[in-house]
Order: structure tokens, then sequence, then C-alpha cells
């Protein structure tokens, strides 16, 4: 990992200017008062100590990741190395620094002796050196918060998508089961509407094995694969018996959905509901966009009920797949609604419209 990661350079570069000036003007006015007559050198002595630590407080950052999950006699160990070689560091480069802009200036710079440098020095770096010990654990342990952050959202994201996977393949199973067994039921009938019927449920089963490649598509690939679907259903009933109304606007066909969504919700409205009345049915399928939503409706209308034959309260197998599927995808921005509608069902969805 970057101890210093690239957007992180120039702001770095900043505090410590800023810090640089602040005390340098504070010495500043100490330097006047003793009758000082270079105004440059406490922005001199300043500018060189924290330019020194500023280079070794990234030194003390990378100790410390070093140091990371060791024992804690190695890493006190490595410290009571690293504090003395920090002081004798930071005195070494500031004083170089100095007598090297003294030398430019052509002034003379007379230090204090080396042992009252390095006791005076010394408490300052020691106290320098523990402050940057325990702010860089603190940028560490949140260096290390956030990656653990990224790796559970990663592992809940791909669970999220091993559950969508699972769920999608469920679709295509259950839609064929009762698909053909709405078929078996002309074989003995009518072998050769039994023999087309057939051949267009394999053409649709080619689209939805295709569709199911993907995660999500449009609504109106959606309605693409949802048209046939009803199409061989009103082969199979008639079209006295079933009639197909699909509405949808251009905003809505944009939108993306989970693939195959529709289908299970439209298959249940035709099985059972058509099944369960007398005469005419109506199954209507309405896509709108209102704002950021999507809304789609799949809703049956038909004659008068067959007696003692409620609907399904949830929906079925079916549409306890779309409600999961949905709240995997989508959490609480998703919504479902169904029950019944006048004279039948109706499924009522609202989620986001992705683009």
């Amino acid at each position: 990992m970057t101890i210093l990661p690239r957007r992180w350079r120039l702001p770095y570069v900043a505090v410590l200017a800023i810090i640089g000036l602040l005390l340098s003007i504070s010495a500043l006015q100490t330097y006047r008062l003793s009758g000082g007559t270079h105004p440059w050198e406490p922005f001199l002595w300043e500018f060189s100590s924290v330019s020194v630590i500023g280079l070794l407080a990234l030194g003390v950052h990378a100790l410390l990741g070093q140091l990371r999950g060791r024992s804690w006699q190695r890493q006190l160990a490595a410290h009571a190395a690293a504090m003395p070689l920090f002081s004798l560091l930071h005195i070494a480069g500031m004083f170089g620094l100095r007598f090297a802009v003294y030398g430019l200036a052509g002034v003379d710079y007379h230090p204090d002796d080396l042992a009252t440098v390095l006791v005076f020095e010394g408490g300052k770096d020691a106290v320098s050196y523990l402050s940057f010990c325990l702010i860089s654990r603190g940028v560490w342990m949140a260096q290390a918060a956030a990656l653990r952050a990224q790796e559970l959202d990663r592992a809940r994201r791909e669970l999220a998508e091993v559950r969508l996977a699972r769920l999608a393949d469920q679709v295509q199973p259950h839609f064929l089961f009762n698909t053909l067994n709405l078929i078996s039921s002309v074989m003995y009938e009518d072998v050769p509407r039994a023999d087309k019927l057939l051949c267009q449920l394999a053409d649709l089963l080619r689209q939805t094995l295709a569709a199911q490649q993907r995660a999500e598509h449009t609504v109106g690939e959606e309605l693409a694969l949802v048209q046939p679907f009803l199409a061989l259903m009103q082969a199979r009933f008639g079209p006295e018996r079933l009639v197909v109304h699909i509405e949808t606007d251009e905003a809505a066909s944009a939108c993306r959905l989970p693939a195959l969504l529709l289908l299970a919700p439209v298959e249940n409205a035709v099985k059972h509901d058509v099944a369960r009345h007398r005469g005419r049915v109506t199954v209507s399928v309405v896509a709108k966009r209102v704002g950021e939503r999507l809304h789609l409706k799949v809703s049956n209308h038909g004659d008068t009920p067959v007696p003692d034959s409620p609907p399904d309260p949830d929906g079925g197998l079916g549409l306890r797949n779309l409600r999961e599927r949905l709240e995997a995808r989508y959490a609480d921005a998703a919504s479902v609604n169904f029950g019944p509608d006048g004279g039948g069902m109706s499924l009522t969805l609202e989620l986001p419209c992705a683009r």
C-alpha cells in the first residue's frame, strides 16, 4: 500500500507549509524583541525543522505499517531503536539545511554545542515520535477498516449475484413445466395443433435461454419475450377466450430490469385465471415511467369466475420467486402489490428506472 497516495501529497505539503508559516510568525515576534537583524532567520529555523519532520513522519508511518501484526516485544524493540534514530536524523537534516542556507547567505551561524542540542531537540523529538506513532496507528486502523468494509461489500454483492442467479434459474423450469402441462391437454384433441404449439415453445425457450445469460435487460426486451408467450397461450386457448393487451411508452421501454421478471406473473395470469373464468379473459401488461420510477402492472379481467375456485393469495411459486429477486436486487427500493382488482387479479411493481 502506498505510504502517501498521490491525491494526499499536495494537501500534506500544504499542511506542513501552514504549520511552518505559523511557527515562523510566532518565532519572528520573539526574534525581533531579542534584537535580531535578519527577519528570514526564524523562517529558516522553523521550515528546516518542519520539512525534515514531515519526511520523517512518513518513515514512522511506514514503520508502523511494517509492524502491524507483530508481537508487542518486537514492536517495542523496533520503537526503542527507531526513536533515537528519528531524533538524530531530524537534527542532522535540520542543521544541514540551516548551515547550507547560512553559507549561501554569507551569514555566520553559531548553534549551541552538540550536547545541548541533543538534549533540547531529543526531548521534543521523543514527543513528536510518539505523537506520530499514535496518529499513524489510527490511520492504519482506518485504512484496514475501510478495506474490510470494501471486502464485505464485495462479498455481499457476490452473494446477491449468486442468489439472483439461483432465483433466475428457477424461472425457466417453473415456466417450462407449467407450459408443457397446458400443451399436454391439447395432444389428444388436436395433434397437429399440439405439434405447432411445441415448436412455438421451442422458439420461445431459445429466446429465454439467451435472455438468461444476461442479469438484466430493458423493458422492451422483456416484453419481446412476453409477447410470444402470450401468442402461444392464445393459440392454446383461442383468441376468443384469451385477449392480450400490452401497453408501454418509450421512456419505460428503455428502463432496465432483471431478465425474465415478467414471465412468471404473466404465466400465472394465464394458467390460473383463464382456467378460473368462464368465457373471455383479458390479460394486460402495462409499463409506465413516472419520474425516476418504473411502474409495471400485470392484470387480468374476465367473466364470472368458476365457483369455489379462489385465486392463490400469494400468487404462487412464481410470484414468491419474483419478490425474492426484487428484494435481492433492489432491497427496499422496489415494491410488490398483488391482490383482487375488479373482476380479476392484478400485480403492480414499482422499481427504480435504471438506464
